[in-house]
């Protein structure tokens, strides 16, 4: 199994469904990649760490910000997605920041969890609304955090630390256990 394969079988796993957009993006990469420099901008990553924090916020297991997620959505947008996805995120990233400036008079990135939770609920719930238009094509684009949001799980849970820390986690090789009872509450296991 290649990492593409096993991101595509840990996203199906957390029931997420996974967007076309993203599925496309596993599907081949560019090893030289379009080389969008704005996404690895300092300020660019800075976003993106705020966001996947507030997505994933550390508790008693790391948060997205620990696993590095931020670095691995600019990485694969960069290497993976289409020139307009890419733009398609980075003019997001400028949404999101602009309706912090509107409601809070602060960049997100000054803004405290509380308020990045508020911002980021309301985008999503624009999001859920643009999924769901009646009008809606197969080849319209997917909304910037819907991508934002896959991204952050795919990375997040297949990083180290969500997959040992935040997953029950046995190094393989181990023993085959067909049927292992679950109790509510428990942690998934990772693969």
């Amino acid at each position: 199994m290649n990492r593409r394969e096993a991101i595509r079988n840990v996203a199906i796993l957390l029931g997420s469904a996974v967007s076309a957009s993203t599925l496309s993006a596993l599907e081949g990469c560019n090893p030289k990649g379009p080389d969008n420099y704005a996404l690895q901008a300092p300020e660019t990553k800075k976003m993106l760490a705020e966001i996947v924090e507030t997505i994933i916020p550390e508790t008693d297991t790391p948060g997205a910000k620990a696993a590095r997620v931020d670095e691995f959505i600019a990485l694969m947008l960069n290497d993976c997605y289409k020139p307009e996805d890419q733009q398609l995120v980075l003019d997001g990233l400028k949404k999101i920041d602009d309706a912090a400036q509107k409601q809070f008079k602060k960049p997100f990135v000054d803004l405290n969890e509380e308020q990045k939770a508020g911002i980021l609920t309301e985008i999503d719930k624009e999001r859920v609304a643009y999924n769901k238009r009646e009008n809606k094509k197969e080849k319209d684009p997917a909304h910037y955090f819907q991508i934002l949001k896959e991204l952050t799980l795919i990375g997040y849970f297949t990083s180290e630390a969500g997959a040992t820390k935040s997953l029950r986690y046995i190094q393989v090789p181990g023993k085959y256990e067909g049927c292992i009872p679950y109790a509510k509450g428990e942690k998934a296991w990772a693969m």
